[in-house]
């Protein structure tokens, strides 16, 4: 790779990990624009429900996490904050919310192993080091699930994920990243990588 791609590329992460600690100011914006539509009646409950539910075959449970006034309120309730570390009870209830959630989050949900954008991981810049499965709320309450060990589910593709994208944001490699294509269900080694010190 070139040094003018390589340079590209970390523009475009690190672009992507200052959108990503936007987060609560996006879904504040978001929030509070579709209560206001709500409440003046420019738009039905019912289109947000279809709009919120088309999202999900783009990108997954992005809704609740990105745009819903009730998911920001359930984030405040629970103490969850954009730290790199989801233990505790905030994660437990993280995990029970957007599991159960409403009718978007049932269809979003769905659609998080088919929709159109992924969390990828790049094996080769994987240092195996974990901080992305410690910002993640699915790992820390599924032990079936994980973004960097071998023969576990990838914790993207459950219904569960809101796509908070917290993964991403930990990753200190940029191995993880979203973006358009599939990425597998187990996660696979392949070559080994020297582990960073």
């Amino acid at each position: 790779m070139s040094s003018v791609q390589d340079s590209k590329l970390r523009s475009k992460k690190c672009l992507l990990k200052r959108l990503i600690s936007a987060r609560r100011v996006a879904q504040v914006g978001f929030g509070a624009g579709l209560f206001l539509l709500l409440q003046n009646q420019f738009v039905g409950l019912g289109a947000v429900v279809i709009f919120g539910s088309a999202l999900g075959i783009i990108f997954g449970k992005f809704f609740c996490r990105w745009m819903c006034p009730i998911g920001l309120v359930m984030d405040l309730m629970v103490g969850a904050d954009d730290s790199d570390d989801t233990s505790g009870d905030s994660a437990a209830s993280l995990y029970m919310y957007y599991k159960l959630g409403c009718p978007i989050a049932w269809i979003s949900g769905l659609l998080n192993k088919f929709s159109v954008f992924r969390i990828r991981k790049k094996a080769e810049a994987c240092v195996d080091c974990g901080k992305c499965d410690k910002a993640c709320y699915v790992t820390v309450q599924n032990d079936a699930t994980s973004l960097f060990k071998q023969g576990k589910s990838n914790p993207a593709d459950t219904y569960t994920c809101s796509r908070c994208l917290a993964c991403i944001k930990a990753c200190p490699t940029g191995a993880l990243s979203f973006g358009i294509l599939a990425c597998k269900t187990k996660n696979r080694k392949t070559a080994s990588v020297p582990k960073q010190s």
